[in-house]
């Protein structure tokens, strides 16, 4: 009678399974859990563990936390039925693919890696060690470099090249892994990977490789998440994120939070069967659990700001009428001469980009032409470009000449501001440039439009100063002003945030459950909900639609 409890939770979740478009995917853990699971209802004593030959050993070391079978599990080579041979297991479940990038300059090393139960055997067909006795197939010892060359189907020599073998579980995908590093050049990486696709070995899709780790247990799917976040970052602080989460800190969490409300679920189910065998339930240890678990909820949605701009960056348009310093500003900005700075009005024709880091937020300065009325045809597509780089731009930056003092063109350009962060939504920030060069008498103008900004800032664009406070201004107008100098350790993407959401919505409607002293049934309904929005974190519980989605954004050899 206690394991009803637990035979009603697997019974819900085989409903889901079987309420889904059935795939390999999602299948084969029920058909194996559902075999795991038949001898402990048929046995008279359940609480007896079930002898058979392929019960699974747990490692002794601490370090080995895999889970060790006496019989192979891995992807492309488990079988329903142990005595029919799996279809799955062919030359075509091994895959191939350059992993190093193509198209640049030509490096010293490139990389073809090939993963899967006929890696070995593929890779001994067309690479001859150094050292290889005649008549006898290459095997080769796990993580031991060898030496040789890689030759075609009629034994011609294609590369010199470097195999290292890593022998399951200990790869990155825990299959049998071959990478051959062969000289960079284009010509010579698509020559290796064509000998390997001949031999047996399929291209490998967008993202298999990771997607063959999570799969095999060795990443979850946040993890494999920020893989891809790690291979596109765009600064040190997207790397040091993406790199935390590789390491399992959001992972860890969701690993936990999850845990959590499993447990509390199955007291209360078995409170369900057995409420007058049990002590009193302890209400302000439940509350008190559920207030934690909560607030690390929050604390995770947090950070989906910060990953937002840590993936696409802030963009940053810097406007004014002609001749007020905004390439000058730029410059000193960048710390570089991306414009041409002269006296002349008008000078910037175009709009000049320039990338900086911000508090380890990549940020594009975008330099304008001067808005003002023009009859050049030429400074007018400029001002037409500078206003729609305006409208696209996450803060606007105008920028008005403390010498000059404010103009009606000034005036004329704010009513275009106004209209333009109507429509789009965008802070501006005011920057009196060259107050190096003014009387503070001059200065007066600023208190009777302080109100049409949301920062003011005094710049000098030739000594540097005023740019902290813009940053500062920035950060603060953005939402992330409570950032860590060295960035936070990970961040979640919008997939994870949505199911945070969720398990917020179901922590929420379970603490009025408790409140409101609904019947328990209530309460499972609520953590169930929430356990597995968690599992769609970690791809406990996910659609073959979202894990394509999601591989399908990484390059192909990752």
């Amino acid at each position: 009678m206690s394991l009803l409890p637990v035979f009603r939770h697997f019974l819900t979740h085989l409903s889901h399974y079987t309420s889904k478009p059935t795939s390999p995917t999602t299948v084969l853990p029920v058909i194996r859990t559902l075999k795991t699971l038949t001898p402990v209802f048929l046995s008279s004593n359940p609480l007896k563990k079930p002898i058979s030959n392929s019960t699974p050993q747990v490692s002794s070391r601490a370090a080995d936390n895999a889970l060790i079978l006496n019989k192979d599990e891995r992807v492309g080579s488990s079988s329903l039925d142990p005595n029919l041979p799996d279809p799955e297991v062919s030359s075509s479940s091994t895959i191939a693919a350059i992993v190093t990038s193509l198209g640049g300059q030509a490096s010293a090393v490139g990389i073809v890696r090939l993963s899967g139960p006929t890696a070995v055997s593929i890779a001994g067909r067309v690479f001859r060690p150094l050292k290889k006795r005649k008549n006898v197939s290459w095997q080769p010892t796990s993580h031991v470099v060898e030496y040789g060359v890689v030759c075609d189907s009629h034994g011609n020599v294609v590369d010199e090249v470097i195999a290292i073998p890593m022998l399951a579980p200990r790869s990155y995908t825990r299959e049998d892994v071959v990478e051959l590093q062969c000289h960079g050049n284009d010509v010579c990486l698509q020559r290796v990977l064509r000998v390997c696709l001949e031999a047996g070995a399929k291209l490998a899709e967008p993202g298999e490789f990771t997607l063959r780790a999570f799969l095999n247990g060795r990443l979850d799917l946040s993890q494999a998440e920020d893989v891809g976040k790690l291979v596109s970052a765009k600064s040190v602080a997207a790397a040091d994120a993406a790199l935390a989460g590789i390491q399992g800190g959001f992972s860890s969490l969701v690993k936990s939070l999850r845990t959590q409300c499993i447990e509390l679920l199955t007291e209360i189910e078995a409170r369900l069967d057995f409420d007058d065998e049990m002590p009193p339930i302890d209400m302000d240890l439940i509350l008190s659990k559920i207030s934690a678990m909560s607030h690390d909820v929050e604390s995770a949605m947090e950070t989906a700001n910060y990953d937002k701009f840590l993936q696409s960056g802030l963009q940053i348009a810097i406007i004014g009428r002609p001749n007020v310093g905004k390439s000058s500003l730029l410059n000193s900005w960048s710390k570089s001469e991306r414009a041409i700075v002269t006296d002349i009005a008008g000078t910037t024709r175009d709009v000049v980009d320039a990338n900086v880091t911000v508090q380890g937020i990549p940020v594009t300065l975008l330099d304008t032409a001067g808005i003002r009325e023009t009859n050049d045809i030429v400074e007018k597509i400029g001002v037409q470009r500078s206003e729609a780089v305006a409208m696209g731009a996450d803060v606007v930056i105008m920028t008005v000449s403390a010498i000059d003092g404010w103009t009606n063109e000034d005036s004329k350009l704010l009513a275009r501001i106004k209209h333009t962060k109507a429509a789009s939504g965008s802070p501006v920030i005011l920057a009196i440039n060259k107050i190096d060069q003014a009387p503070l008498a001059h200065l007066e103008f600023v208190d009777t439009i302080d109100e049409s900004f949301d920062k003011r800032i005094y710049t000098c664009a030739i000594t540097g100063h005023g740019i902290s406070d813009l940053e500062t201004a920035i950060l603060e107008l953005m939402g992330l002003q409570n950032i860590p100098a060295g960035g936070r350790k990970w961040a979640v993407n919008q997939r994870q945030c949505e199911q945070l959401v969720r398990t917020r919505e179901a922590l929420t409607r379970l603490r009025a459950s408790v409140d409101d002293d609904l019947p328990l049934d209530f309460w499972t309904i609520d953590l169930r909900d929430a356990a597995l929005a968690l599992g769609q974190i970690s791809g406990e519980d996910i659609s073959e639609e979202v894990l394509t989605n999601i591989f399908g954004k990484f390059c192909i050899g990752k």
